[in-house]
C-alpha cells in the first residue's frame, strides 16, 4: 500500500468509523467519502458512549451532518395528572389539573439534555436544513373535567406527536486520539415535534377503571368511606 492510501486510510468499527486528517480534507475538497477498509481491532478505538461523551463536554468539534426527519407519529398515552378514586354510590365529577414534560432519547436510549451541546447541535443542522427548528422537550399543562363512576378510579392521559432525526455524528480532535483526527458514528434521536407535524395532532383524554379489591376495601375505611378523593400521581 502506498503512503498516499495508508493516509487516506478509514476504518470500521460497530457502526464507528475513523479517517485521518488527509483523508478527511480530500474527501471535502472532492466532494466524496472516502471508503477504503481495513481490520480494525474494537480495543484500540472509542466506544460510542466515549465520542459523544467528547462532543457533549466540547473536547471533540462535533456536528451532526445529513439530518434526515421520519414521519411524524402520536406517541404513546401516559397518565399526567392525579388519580382520583370514587368510593362514592354516584358519579364524582371534578376538575383536575395535569402537567406533562416529553423529552428526547438517541439510538441507545440516553437522553438528549434540554440546552446541552447535543441538543444545540441537532436544533443547528436541523434549522440549515429544514429552516425550521428542533427541540428536545416539550412541556405542555391545563385542566379537564373528569367525570367517574362510583367504584372506579378516573386520571387524565396524553399522547404527544413525536418524531425521529436521523444522521451521523462527525467528531474531529486537533490532535490524534484513539489514533485519528476525525471519528464518525451514525445516530438517531427521538423527541417531541410541533402539533400538527405531518396531520398528526397531540391527544388528551380522560381515562377510567375498575377499582381493584384491595382499592374498593380501602374505601370503607376512615375518611375514604363514601367519598371520591384524589391520590397523587
Amino acid at each position: 500500500m502506498s503512503t498516499t492510501n495508508r493516509r487516506k486510510r478509514e476504518r470500521t468499527s460497530g457502526g464507528i468509523r475513523s479517517a485521518s486528517r488527509g483523508a478527511v480534507l480530500s474527501a471535502v475538497a472532492l466532494g466524496l467519502v472516502t471508503a477504503m477498509a481495513a481490520p480494525a481491532v474494537a480495543a484500540d478505538g472509542p466506544t460510542r458512549e466515549q465520542l459523544m461523551a467528547d462532543c457533549a463536554s466540547g473536547e471533540g468539534k462535533c456536528s451532526f451532518n445529513e439530518p434526515v426527519l421520519g414521519k411524524a407519529y402520536l406517541g404513546d398515552f401516559h397518565q399526567v395528572s392525579d388519580s382520583l378514586f370514587n368510593c362514592s354510590t354516584s358519579d364524582a365529577t371534578q376538575s383536575m389539573g395535569w402537567s406533562d414534560t416529553v423529552g428526547s432519547t438517541d439510538s441507545a436510549g440516553v437522553s438528549v439534555t434540554v440546552g446541552g451541546k447535543i441538543a444545540d447541535l441537532i436544533d443547528l443542522s436541523v434549522t440549515a436544513t429544514y429552516s425550521h427548528t428542533w427541540s428536545s422537550s416539550h412541556t405542555e399543562n391545563s385542566s379537564l373535567t373528569m367525570t367517574v363512576k362510583p367504584g372506579e378510579v378516573g386520571w387524565i392521559s396524553r399522547a404527544q406527536v413525536m418524531q425521529t432525526v436521523s444522521g451521523t455524528w462527525q467528531t474531529h480532535y486537533d490532535s490524534p486520539k484513539w489514533g485519528h483526527y476525525y471519528w464518525f458514528v451514525p445516530d438517531t434521536v427521538t423527541g417531541p415535534a410541533t402539533n400538527g407535524t405531518d396531520g398528526q395532532s397531540n391527544a388528551v383524554t380522560v381515562k377510567t377503571r375498575k377499582m381493584t379489591a384491595a382499592e374498593k376495601s380501602s374505601c370503607g375505611s376512615g375518611a375514604k368511606h363514601g367519598r371520591a378523593f384524589v391520590v397523587q400521581h
